[in-house]
């Protein structure tokens, strides 16, 4: 029984464990439409498929994976190992997954910044928006938009 349950608190710490390689698994709050037009710009331009998990406790899986509280938002995906935590531009994700900068776990875009990939509104002006890399090398801006 121990082993059984050693096996299974380890399935759980691991974010994606049950996802083929190269899937995406996003966490989202349960009932927000802006999460599924992000994840369907990770399907057409990344090429992958999406896992979805409606997660009313998501702020415990954004803990676990070291997103910091101040850049929180609707959804937080795990893309080859990486966390990518809100509307992170797919142009973003592709840099950071091909470059794989040392100390850096994942990026942020704290917010719903009209304008940021899944959150276009016709004719209302895009708001400027700071992408943040976190992860061992601290808090830092990555790239802004």
């Amino acid at each position: 029984m121990k082993i059984s349950l050693s096996a299974a608190l380890l399935f759980l710490a691991v974010p994606g464990a049950a996802l083929a390689a190269g899937d995406a698994l996003v966490h989202r709050d349960p009932g927000c439409g802006c999460c599924e037009k992000w994840a369907q710009m990770i399907r057409d331009r990344l090429g992958r498929k999406v896992v979805m998990r409606e997660d009313p406790s998501r702020t415990t899986f954004q803990r676990r994976n070291g997103v910091p509280p101040r850049l929180s938002s609707c959804h937080t995906a795990v893309i080859d190992g990486m966390i990518f935590e809100g509307h992170v531009p797919i142009a973003d994700i592709q840099r950071v997954l091909r470059t794989r900068p040392a100390g850096v776990k994942g990026l942020a875009v704290a917010g719903m910044p009209l304008g940021s990939d899944g959150m276009e509104v016709p004719g209302a002006q895009q708001q400027r928006y700071d992408v943040v890399a976190f992860g061992s090398g601290g808090v830092k801006i990555f790239t802004r938009h």
